[in-house]
């Protein structure tokens, strides 16, 4: 069995506990997820069973959407409504207007500092163990694009926000840049400042909210084999080819084949990564180019 489950995870659960679900239920040893959602977080978590653990870093690289609450005047250790409060301000005084005008600063490509409750490591040890244990550190800033924040709804002290983003992108650190920007009302704060009171992921590249399943009705239904997706469908975005009997077994063996471009499907002139298959709905390997004066590609995953 392998393939990719969509599951719409639900709030409570670390990415990890729905694979040990999937793991139950499939009775499959090798279950692992793509694109990490925090416990808060709902919406699309793309899990892998079988062989198709192998090919994640292979998934559709597109963007990330994401429905967000930001919650001004509240800021937290955490950055997300299950921390602990750090600071408390009246934001009754906040205006649309005010929040529209700083939206545009957090549009493109920007440098942003990750949440230290976080799992990205320093020194070879995860961030949140730093803070566990109240050692200040160092967090060096990442390059992270936001393609577009579309403005859903005010209710103050709540401004709801979708959110279309790079891989890599913190909503938490999105939500106190934002808290940051805008002037207290009074008191000794610099800022009014701002945490992540909710977040749903909308869409993950190609796959999105509305095709996914709940983990309840994963569980409950006798013929939960049908919201598998097969690898051909988790790998369509790239370019395919169906090899003949000889050129499988060179795969096979690990050695290089040479390929017509005219053969490969959906093969544009920048592509360097090719799925072959024995039949359509057979996949046998991921092929690297190796040489592309002479069309020589040299497997790189091979499942079969």
């Amino acid at each position: 069995m392998s393939g990719l489950f969509n599951i719409n995870k639900p709030s409570g659960l670390t990415s990890h506990d729905v694979v040990a679900r999937v793991r139950r239920l499939t009775k499959q040893r090798r279950v692992g997820h793509a694109g990490t959602l925090d416990p808060m977080a709902t919406g699309v978590l793309l899990v892998c069973v079988g062989q198709a653990t192998r090919l994640v870093e292979y998934l559709t690289p597109g963007w990330k959407t994401y429905r967000a609450v930001v919650r001004f005047g509240i800021t937290t250790d955490t950055l997300d409504a299950e921390g602990k409060i750090i600071t408390q301000q009246d934001a009754s005084a906040l205006t649309e207007s005010q929040l529209r005008a700083i939206l545009p600063r957090f549009v493109g490509e920007l440098n942003q500092i990750p949440p230290i409750f976080s799992a990205l490591k320093k020194d070879g040890r995860p961030l949140y163990k730093y803070a566990r244990a109240g050692q200040q550190v160092e967090i060096a800033p990442r390059r992270v694009t936001i393609s577009s924040l579309t403005w859903l709804d005010w209710q103050p002290p709540d401004l709801t926000l979708e959110v279309v983003c790079s891989a890599g992108t913190y909503i938490r650190s999105l939500a106190r840049d934002l808290g940051e920007a805008v002037p207290p009302t009074g008191g000794d704060e610099e800022w009014l400042g701002a945490h992540l009171a909710a977040l749903t992921r909308v869409a993950s590249g190609s796959w999105s909210l509305s095709e996914s399943v709940t983990l309840d009705q994963l569980q409950n239904d006798p013929d939960w084999q049908k919201y598998l997706y097969p690898i051909n469908k988790m790998l369509a975005h790239l370019p395919h080819v169906i090899l003949d009997e000889s050129a499988t077994i060179d795969v096979q063996h690990g050695r290089q084949i040479q390929l017509d471009p005219s053969r490969i499907d959906h093969l544009e002139d920048d592509d360097n990564l090719v799925c072959a298959y024995t039949s359509p709905d057979d996949f046998l390997a991921i092929l690297t180019l190796a040489d592309a004066t002479k069309n020589l590609w040299q497997p790189k995953k091979v499942i079969q």
